[in-house]
């Protein structure tokens, strides 16, 4: 299973203040030392990043709890090099949580060339006109879980509409730690300070949108208390690449079964084989109706064609059971199944059946999804094989009788689906999803909606069933699948501002 670090952890709001809770009460690192090294992190980063920027005066809004605390460090340290200091208080300074209150006592202590100044108020400070380098947000953080309310909805609306960058410290004020939907209204960051951990809602529905870039700033959390998580940010700084290892012999060298195609679709195929083969194996075997051969012989010639049935069959059906099974146990390999096979009746319960007595190692993908969707009895997964099912959301749709409305609700589904079902899940959509049978999640950090258009998702399902097919484990082989995808669509998007094709991804 794939190990990530734990800079990598996504932490509920709930896992977040235990993490916190935990760290005071057991480790006896107290609040405002923590407080320290949150907003000195930020604060550093933003004197490195920005120093270059001219800027003169900062803009803190502050709520009265630790969020708030965090924002008064980050004041101290760009007083310290002549930035000016706006703070505003949202709910004034008489209830301030003890460690914020210390830090607006020490933050006075700083001020000795009368570069401080504060509002006890949102609506005492929309009497003044001033001007700002920047906007610090520290309203509130992951603990909201309902609407925004009075002067914290208008301040968010007013640093909106502000034409200078906005920080948000920890989470972007309105934006929900676990479901990354707006409570309300939202800031709408320029740059996100991540203290201890990435929050899960980061990288849910209107998340991304919301945070800007997220720079994680590292506190003396110990790992073990973060350990509960059970969902994980895929990044290529930590996710092992395959290596090729080369046999003496081509089937020694990864052997991939396709059984894919129909009329009018044999496009999939083609491009699932070449995604395929474009990662090493040492041989690619395409198992397709006879009455398509003849278009595979002259578009794919590096890979090796076994037709069945007779030259006037143009789909599967149950009659094709036996060959295909005798053809795929021959040699030890994995196979793809899906692309362009089309919704024919008999090619339907074909899928199925040969899915219930093939034991291969599986990647279901496209209309073998449709067909296993419509077993209203149950599935018969043969023991000791892996299955990765690759749906989009309209397919991951088919397989509850709920919808699966939002982002949240679609990571809560395949977290459950892959653990009940025993399988690995690649739910496609803005995030990637890796669901696994063990209960580990694993989310995209960049955007995937290039990955959309038709015939992408075949490219994918050639490329995880390439990695399945070298040894790689399904959470793996789904991980190096999405990442190979990243660094061609960046690679392709340095030259060109046209939308990729799904042979770019090849």
């Amino acid at each position: 299973m794939l190990q990530a670090p734990p800079s990598h952890y996504l932490l509920t709001a709930s896992l977040s203040q235990e993490v916190d809770h935990r760290t005071i009460e057991e480790v006896d690192i107290d609040g405002f030392t923590l407080m320290e090294v949150a907003g000195s992190s930020a604060a550093k980063k933003l004197l490195k990043d920005y120093k270059h920027a001219g800027w003169s005066h900062g803009l803190y809004l502050c709520g009265k709890g630790n969020n708030g605390g965090d924002t008064l460090v980050v004041a101290r340290y760009l007083l310290q090099h002549d930035i000016a200091a706006t703070i505003v208080f949202l709910s004034g300074t008489d209830d301030l949580s003890p460690d914020a209150q210390k830090n607006w006592e020490l933050l006075q202590q700083f001020d000795d060339q009368d570069q401080l100044q504060h509002h006890k108020s949102w609506e005492a400070f929309t009497e003044t006109d001033l001007e700002y380098s920047f906007i610090i947000d520290g309203m509130l953080g992951t603990g909201l879980d309902s609407d925004l309310r009075g002067s914290y909805t208008s301040a968010v609306q007013w640093a909106n509409e502000q034409s200078t960058s906005v920080f948000a410290m920890d989470i972007p004020t309105g934006l929900h730690a676990d479901t990354g939907q707006i409570m309300g209204e939202s800031i709408q960051a320029d740059r996100t300070f991540a203290f201890g951990g990435h929050k899960q809602g980061f990288y849910l529905e209107v998340g991304p949108a919301q945070t800007g870039d997220v720079t994680y700033c590292e506190l003396p959390f110990p790992n073990q208390f973060k350990s509960s998580s059970n969902t994980f940010l895929l990044d290529e700084s930590w996710v092992p690449r395959p290596t090729l290892q080369p046999g003496q012999h081509k089937y020694a060298s990864g052997v991939l079964y396709i059984i894919a195609g129909s009329e009018g679709l044999t496009g999939a195929a083609q491009l699932a084989a070449r995604s395929a083969w474009a990662e090493g194996l040492g041989a690619i075997i395409l198992i397709c109706p006879r009455g398509l051969l003849s278009i595979y012989e002259q578009t794919l010639p590096s890979i090796i064609k076994k037709p069945v049935g007779s030259k006037s069959d143009e789909h599967f059906t149950r009659q094709h059971l036996a060959n295909v099974l005798e053809i795929i146990g021959k040699k030890e390999g994995a196979v793809l199944i899906g692309p362009g096979l089309g919704r024919q009746e008999g090619t339907i319960q074909f899928t199925n059946e040969f899915l219930s007595q093939n034991t291969r190692d599986a990647i279901i993908d496209a209309d073998a999804l449709w067909a296993l969707a419509q077993q209203k009895d149950g599935w018969r997964k043969p023991d000791n094989t892996q299955w990765i099912l690759t749906p989009h959301p309209g397919e991951l749709g088919r397989f509850t009788d709920q919808a699966v409305a939002d982002d949240y609700n679609r990571l809560t589904f395949v977290r459950n689906f892959s653990s009940d079902k025993q399988i690995t899940v690649l739910s496609k959509g803005m995030p990637g999803i890796i669901g696994t049978s063990s209960g580990p999640c694993y989310l995209t950090n960049y955007n995937t909606r290039y990955f959309a258009r038709a015939g992408n998702g075949d490219v994918l399902a050639g490329k995880i069933a390439a990695y399945v097919a070298l040894g790689q484990e399904p959470d793996q082989s789904c991980a190096n699948a999405l990442l190979q995808g990243k660094q061609k669509l960046d690679s392709y998007l340095q030259d060109s501002s046209d939308l990729p094709e799904p042979k770019d991804f090849i």
